[in-house]
């Protein structure tokens, strides 16, 4: 049973379980947060808003996934099951999304129940990596060239005008490395269309970087925001391999990419996190890749390096209780384990600078991520090799 009350409440009151809130209102501890998707960020955001008191409800169509191991009530359907969308809805206080690629129309049918976290207009742009781009260039962010492309004889055009090498991409549902094609001079547009299959998608020109970096911002209804850290990002086939916290980059390049997260994050009145990833060229600029409006992989270091982890400050904004503090307290490398990079997790135990996350997935597969580890180091000593995992 719905046991929301329907009470008019002024901005900025603290609310108990189980009521409306008004704009600028406190969800207040004992209250419940529905998430949707239940992969392992909505997992660790469960963990956070458990120590804050509150209970979390999942929606996903994922039966025993990482984020139902640990709520409270899991609701596994499909997103466009209604009566799932309605019992779900009635059952939680406000609702946020552990990914963002979840349909338009479940999102719109949620808003009728509960306060959505980020709204629908940062899960609109988010989601459209067309959309994306537009939005920042309308910002005076610049991003790598690119075109929308809708055949194969309009990616013939585009590799013209854009040049070779350069990815095509899907503009939606993509990610580590899926839904792209790698273009080179010789690569048979007609070919490299079918194997991305859909009806639209994007051209877009690489860009000589020197590395990739991304920062985190939170945002609270209020408007206030918290930055983390910028991190630089080290990938493999696709995949986020390793996260270094710091990055090594100039305190000028980093007030910039703050700038930019938050600058995003304001334009959308985007209110949870934002995980922006930047390019650093070899000629100092930096070039917006993606953004996510969730808690990113690119964050986890925080879990054990930071005074409030992302997942903390995730739940912190979405409630709107005041956002904590980003201070960094170690120096801290991040690595996914991806497939079975995860099974000697004994001998990761063993090395107490080592702190192991996993993500309760029973079968490990190539590119899954199964954990992570956050590798710690006193702030600011970054010693020779720190990077290096070795072999486990």
């Amino acid at each position: 049973m719905n046991t929301k009350a329907n009470i008019q409440i002024a901005p900025g009151s603290i609310i108990g379980p189980g009521s409306i809130i008004g704009p600028g209102s406190i969800i207040g501890p004992g209250s419940i947060i529905g998430i949707v998707g239940g992969g392992q960020l909505g997992r660790m955001t469960a963990v956070a808003a458990a120590e804050l008191g509150y209970r979390v409800h999942v929606f996903t169509p994922e039966v025993d996934g990482p984020t139902e191991q640990v709520c409270a009530k899991a609701f596994v359907a499909a997103y466009d099951d209604e009566d799932a969308i309605k019992a779900f809805g009635e059952s939680v206080d406000v609702i946020t999304f552990e990914f963002e690629n979840v349909p338009a129309d479940t999102v719109k049918k949620l808003k009728a129940y509960a306060p959505v976290h980020p709204g629908w207009n940062c899960l609109a742009i988010c989601q459209d990596r067309a959309k994306e781009k537009m939005f920042a260039a309308d910002l005076g962010i610049e991003t790598a060239p690119w075109t929308l492309v809708t055949s194969a004889d309009a990616l013939r055009d585009a590799m013209k005008t854009i040049g070779t090498p350069a990815i095509l991409k899907t503009t939606t549902l993509g990610y580590d490395g899926k839904g792209q094609v790698r273009i080179l001079s010789d690569t048979n547009p007609a070919t490299a269309w079918a194997e991305l299959g859909g009806d639209i998608g994007i051209l877009e020109g690489f860009i000589d970087f020197d590395r990739e970096i991304s920062v985190i911002t939170a945002r609270r209804p209020s408007g206030a925001m918290a930055t983390f850290d910028v991190v630089e990002n080290r990938h493999k086939n696709g995949i986020l391999d390793v996260t270094i916290a710091p990055a090594n980059i100039s305190t000028t390049l980093s007030e910039q990419a703050r700038a930019i997260g938050q600058k995003l994050a304001e334009a959308m009145d985007m209110v949870g996190l934002l995980a922006v990833e930047l390019f650093v060229t070899r000629d100092g600029r930096l070039v917006m890749n993606e953004m996510a409006p969730r808690p990113h992989n690119s964050g986890h270091w925080t879990q054990d390096g930071c005074t409030t982890s992302q997942y903390e400050q995730f739940v912190r904004a979405i409630t709107g209780l005041p956002l904590g503090s980003t201070q960094r307290h170690a120096d801290v490398v991040m690595k996914n384990l991806i497939g079975d990079e995860a099974k000697p997790w004994a001998k990761i135990l063993a090395n107490p600078d080592d702190k192991l996350h996993l993500y309760g997935k029973a079968e490990a597969r190539a590119g899954r991520k199964m954990g992570h580890i956050n590798r710690l180091h006193p702030k600011g000593s970054k010693p020779k090799g720190w990077v290096n995992f070795g072999d486990y």
